[in-house]
């Protein structure tokens, strides 16, 4: 919920911002500094839950807390990107790919009842998915539009 949260202010404040500064709604550019935000935001959760986050992932995943690290930088790095329209279609593209690549981590989690947060299995469980697997493909979606679409 907080990414929503965090996603659809970010996306308010830069229609609102561009209107009042540009005379313009500055859409495209407003989508994908919202994503930015939002990416940013999950990739502080990397280190700071990293725990968690590694419990995301099955025992047989070799290097499992480095790699939440390393998903943590990306985000900041394709969120950064998006930034950049020279950048931006290609980085769509690679987040979409990175959305699909990180559901199974998800759907591992929920099966196993983990709270990344807390580093337990005291998590959700099945339910988290009714929630999860939507939200990934509303912010695949959201990636398209603004940055891989045409406008």
């Amino acid at each position: 919920m907080d990414v929503l949260i965090v996603l659809f202010t970010t996306f308010i404040a830069g229609i609102l911002i561009s209107k009042l500064t540009k005379r313009d709604f500055k859409w495209r550019f407003s989508g994908n500094l919202a994503m930015c935000c939002m990416l940013c935001f999950t990739g502080v959760g990397h280190f700071l839950f990293t725990k968690g986050m590694a419990m995301m992932l099955p025992s047989v995943v070799p290097y499992r807390e480095a790699l939440v690290y390393i998903t943590g930088v990306a985000e900041f790095i394709f969120g950064v990107l998006l930034l950049f329209p020279a950048y931006r279609k290609t980085t769509g593209i690679i987040i979409i790919l990175f959305f699909i690549l990180i559901l199974p981590a998800n759907i591992y989690a929920s099966l196993h009842n983990v709270n990344l947060m807390e580093a337990n299995y005291t998590g959700k469980g099945i339910t988290y998915l009714w929630f999860r697997v939507p939200l990934q493909v509303f912010l695949i979606v959201w990636v398209y539009v603004f940055s891989i679409r045409k406008m």
